[in-house]
């Protein structure tokens, strides 16, 4: 848990360039919420033509999303996300100088293949591209996703209020920035060891726990694109009113999605935080059906779905990658496809609905549909809460392996049929040149008291929003567990490894270290102290720490890098459970 990193806006150029793109991208749909209603009134369109923009644009980038892990695992990540960042300029632009509502919908469809390429690979690109750390290129991409979905509603009703046009130009000239910016400042990115499929997403559907989550995202979708596809038009405000009003919506999306998510996950688990969370947005939903009319009513309550919003994209991200049994890049593609066309269909429905009957009917309808996606969610109550538990299986005297990477599974035992025994030292490591110094004074306190010690590593994978990536190559943990080995190895101490992937906030590390030490009934717990990371990552690691010291049933060691002085923590029940 150490780890020497530098500030995370210490970077690269190149993590900047991209993490620039990154804003627009996020920008996207919220930039074109204020002009819709104008678009409708100037190319004499109906609301549900109008609503079109969302779906060709949502629903190709659904089946987009089926061929992305195709596509960069053969060019490379840095060409797929050029590819995707100049399909952005050509059709944003299109769509801006587009004479009549069919070109622009057909315009839309072009822009969200180049989004399904660039949000595919972008992540990837800031933390490989990153000098300040894995942890610091997430604060920059969580940081680009608050400012892009925040600014932009703002600056598309700045734009709108000149022209309705204004906001697709505008993406294109900032996103051709952003291209220029990429293809002189990203170094080429070497090929993944592995292609991907194209029947890859499909296969990984048949797993019953990411279908049903899948399932219920649509559901969520529904109600969350019938809101933000449709509401504009009842609410009857200039470009720049409703820039306004959808800038305080995203200022909650992105607040609750980077923050509010997973402090409510930590308290109240995955399973419980998702049937709350989506009960209450179906709840706003109603609200927002029989006020309709209501400005007064209407508009606050657009703004406060926003909560429901940004916390239910990271929670339900996060327990995809969490139940999910394949790579990461394969269960977010078909993830995205089967949720981009709830997405996608939803703002049109709607529009038809209204035409039809009253602008009532579509919100009561978004509302059921995410009731039918609580239901939905039940049926896989079971596989979620025990996914969401990460109860892991004894070591195993065998080699590390890509594959005993996968939350719960054992890493390398350093002699065959070993055991880690009650009361043996529990040293949780990460892969910073600090590491070698808290390896050393777990083993001067596993020999003090005649056992051996059990070296954990946990590999994070982070969850921003609706993207997740995994902080650590599996290859690169595996590294760090043998060397740790070897050093006990050569000190003459018995020892085992344990390596599993957390998926969740960075304080889930402290609660898996404290699961482990419950599980072999570990005598002492050893750590290295949060070092060298700057303010926001120090906090994060010290969030883990204090998470650990909370649920430690046993001493608590940290261990500060090098020859500095190193503090034991007591835990709470530390006399009644030591030894």
């Amino acid at each position: 848990m150490t780890s020497a990193v530098t500030s995370p806006f210490r970077q690269p150029k190149a993590v900047f360039a991209v993490a620039f793109a990154c804003v627009v991208s996020f920008m996207g749909i919220g930039l074109v919420d204020p002009i819709l209603p104008a678009i409708s009134h100037q190319l004499h369109a109906s609301p549900s033509e109008v609503t079109l923009l969302f779906t060709s644009y949502l629903v190709v980038t659904a089946v987009a999303m089926l061929i992305t892990n195709f596509v960069s695992s053969r060019l490379g990540a840095k060409r797929t996300l050029i590819i995707g960042l100049v399909l952005i300029v050509v059709f944003s632009a299109a769509a801006g100088a587009a004479p009549s509502i069919s070109g622009i919908i057909g315009f839309r469809a072009g822009w969200g293949v180049g989004n399904a390429l660039f949000i595919a690979t972008s992540l990837a690109v800031i933390v490989a591209s990153a000098t300040g750390g894995f942890a610091g290129a997430i604060v920059l991409y969580e940081t680009a996703l608050g400012l892009g979905i925040a600014v932009g509603p703002l600056l598309g009703g700045a734009l709108g209020e000149i022209s309705w046009r204004g906001p697709f130009f505008g993406v294109a000239a900032l996103m051709a920035i952003a291209l220029i910016a990429t293809i002189t400042l990203v170094r080429p990115m070497p090929l993944p060891a592995k292609k991907s499929g194209l029947s890859a997403p499909f296969r990984a559907l048949k797993h019953r726990g990411l279908l049903t989550l899948s399932l219920t995202a649509l559901c969520y979708n529904w109600g969350f694109f019938t809101v933000l596809g449709y509401a504009p038009f009842p609410m009857n405000l200039s470009p720049i009113k409703l820039g306004l009003v959808f800038t305080g919506w995203g200022v909650l999306v992105a607040v609750f999605a980077v923050f509010g998510a997973p402090r409510l996950q930590a308290r109240f688990g995955i399973a419980r935080a998702m049937y709350a969370n989506l009960f209450l947005f179906a709840v706003v939903i109603l609200v927002i059906a029989a006020w309709t009319t209501d400005r007064a009513v209407l508009i606050p309550a657009v703004i406060v779905s926003g909560i429901f919003i940004g916390v239910n994209n990271t929670i339900t991200t996060q327990a995809v990658m969490t139940i999910s049994p394949v790579e990461r890049p394969v269960a977010s593609a078909a993830y995205g496809f089967i949720r981009f066309i709830g997405a996608g269909l939803a703002p049109y429905v709607a529009g038809r609905l209204a035409a039809a009957y009253n602008v009532h009917l579509p919100f009561y309808i978004g509302a059921g549909v995410v009731v039918v996606g609580i239901i939905i969610l039940s049926t896989g109550h079971r596989l979620l809460s025990a996914s969401a538990q990460q109860a892991p299986a004894a070591p195993q005297a065998q080699p590390a392996s890509p594959a005993s990477t996968a939350a719960g599974e054992p890493g390398a035992a350093s002699e065959p049929g070993a055991r880690p025994a009650p009361g043996w030292v529990l040293l949780a490591i990460d892969g910073s040149p600090g590491s070698a110094a808290v390896t050393s004074r777990a083993a001067a306190a596993a020999a003090s008291r005649g056992v051996g010690v059990e070296i954990m590593h946990v590999r994070e994978t982070d969850v921003v929003d609706t993207e997740a990536i995994e902080l650590e190559p599996a290859e690169q943990a595996e590294r760090v567990v043998h060397e740790r080995l070897a050093q006990l190895g050569e000190l003459g101490v018995p020892a085992t490894s344990y390596l599993i992937t957390s998926t969740g906030d960075h304080g889930d590390v402290g609660r898996s270290i404290a699961r482990r030490a419950r599980e072999i009934r570990a005598g002492l717990i050893v750590v290295g102290a949060p070092a060298g990371r700057g303010a926001l990552l120090a906090r994060a690691d010290a969030l883990a720490t204090v998470q650990l010291a909370r649920e430690a049933p046993c001493d608590l060691l940290v261990v500060q890098p090098g020859p500095a002085l190193t503090s034991a923590l007591p835990s709470a029940n530390a006399a009644a459970s030591a030894g």
